[in-house]
């Protein structure tokens, strides 16, 4: 065995040692020359992705790099920032943008969905925030509403998808925006409704001065009278009042209206006078109905009768009547009554060169004369409101517009079975109109 003596082997040694430390040194100066790498991971939200560099990774760059950032959303979506590792981001609210290369980064693009909020209005008034039209908003943004009256109208609600409005009957609100939806702010138009009385009592319903109403509204009216009065009458603007008479009734707002509750003193009594009458006429005064009296006034009737018809009477309560047998009389009021105008068709009578025809009140027909032509032949007639007589013929209308006629028929002055709708008819000597 070969010895190697001690101070070759101690050079040999300090031979390798320095090699390997030159070694080290080298390889150190290279690493220290060398730029270091970073790791870029990407991601994103439902709605979009990041198109550029893309996602996932992680993507290696140099220490420095600017890295193109580009992110897209889908239909119905919108980008809305960067998130993560953004320091070095140039715009972390946009979109299309730049990341810097400094250290290992995490970012994510997130991405919202947006929903469409559609307004309008009816006649009367406008949203005046936003506005009226199609916007867009993120899901969940709660939006301000303001609905605006105009003059002469106010804000009654909104209508349509309304079930995240706070409030619908309020004109300034909100709505969260968790879907498309699509409302309408109804306005409707408004009038004044002023109210009065008279001495001697006052309106209790809705009461006295000046209230605004919808219009189409019907609205209660009460008026009650102190004692020692009682209610007359509404007078003023009582187009649409139910029932002018009455102290409780209604009126319907379709204008502006000024209307005044009528009192008056009670008399010591009154009374009521109730007037009707049979078919064939009318009382025309003081009319038909029921009228209230102070005890003691001579109140005027006037009984009128239709063509072909006469008065007859008075019936009922008639002890005060002056004359129940005339038409035109007077009645005086000293109790409540009740009376009755009778009338009855009147008798006509016509005659001929040798006959004579009448008209009875129950609508049959007599006749006397010269018969050789059977212008006498009237004993079946019935319903009969007018008679006419001609030389030897004899002419009836009946009530239901038709016409009868017997007698000479030589010049066809009776033929008239065919005529209808008659209201009067003529007999010449040998014709008919």
């Amino acid at each position: 065995m070969k010895i190697i003596p001690s101070s070759r082997r101690n050079r040999y040694i300090a031979g390798v040692g320095i090699v390997l430390v030159t070694i080290a040194l080298v390889v150190g100066m290279v690493s220290w020359l060398s730029d270091p790498t970073y790791d870029l991971t990407i991601a994103s939200t439902a709605g979009g992705s990041v198109s550029t560099p893309g996602e996932a990774g992680p993507y290696t760059y140099d220490e420095g790099t600017v890295v193109n950032l580009s992110a897209e959303a889908e239909e119905g979506y919108r980008f809305v920032e960067w998130t993560g590792d953004v320091d070095t981001i140039a715009n972390v609210n946009a979109a299309a943008t730049t990341i810097t290369m400094n250290g290992d980064y995490f970012i994510t693009a997130k991405f919202v969905k947006q929903y469409d909020l559609t307004i309008s209005s009816t006649a009367g008034g406008s949203v005046t925030t936003p506005g009226e039209g199609t916007f867009d908003y993120d899901e969940g943004t709660v939006v301000k509403l303001v609905a605006e009256a105009n003059e002469g109208y106010w804000f009654v609600e909104w209508t349509g998808d309304v079930g995240t409005i706070a409030n619908v009957e309020a004109a300034a609100t909100t709505i969260t925006m968790n879907g498309d939806y699509s409302i309408t702010a109804e306005f409707v138009k408004q009038y004044d409704f002023t109210i009065s009385s008279t001495g001697g009592g006052s309106v209790t319903t809705p009461g006295e001065g000046t209230f605004t109403y919808d219009e189409g509204t019907v609205v209660s009216l009460v008026a009650e009278a102190n004692e020692g009065y009682w209610f007359d009458s509404w007078t003023g603007d009582v187009g649409t009042i139910a029932n002018v008479n009455a102290a409780s009734t209604t009126i319907t707002m379709n204008d502006n209206y000024y209307i005044t509750a009528n009192f008056e003193a009670i008399p010591p009594t009154r009374y009521s006078l109730t007037i009707s009458s049979t078919a064939g006429g009318s009382v025309t005064t003081p009319g038909e109905g029921t009228f209230n009296y102070d005890e003691g006034t001579v109140v005027n009737l006037v009984a009128e009768a239709e063509e072909g018809y006469q008065f007859v009477n008075w019936t009922g309560d008639v002890g005060t009547i002056d004359n129940v047998e005339a038409a035109t009389t007077t009645i005086t009021m000293n109790g409540d009554y009740s009376i009755t105008a009778n009338f009855e068709r009147a008798p006509m009578v016509a005659a001929g060169v040798g006959h004579t025809v009448g008209r009875k009140t129950d609508g049959t027909a007599v006749a006397v004369g010269l018969n050789g032509d059977g212008q006498c032949n009237v004993g079946g007639w019935t319903d009969i409101t007018q008679v006419a007589a001609g030389h030897s013929h004899t002419v009836g209308v009946k009530a239901d517009g038709t016409v009868v006629a017997v007698g000479w028929n030589d010049e066809g002055q009776c033929d008239v079975g065919n005529w209808t709708d008659i209201d009067q008819v003529a007999a010449g000597e040998l014709h008919t109109v």
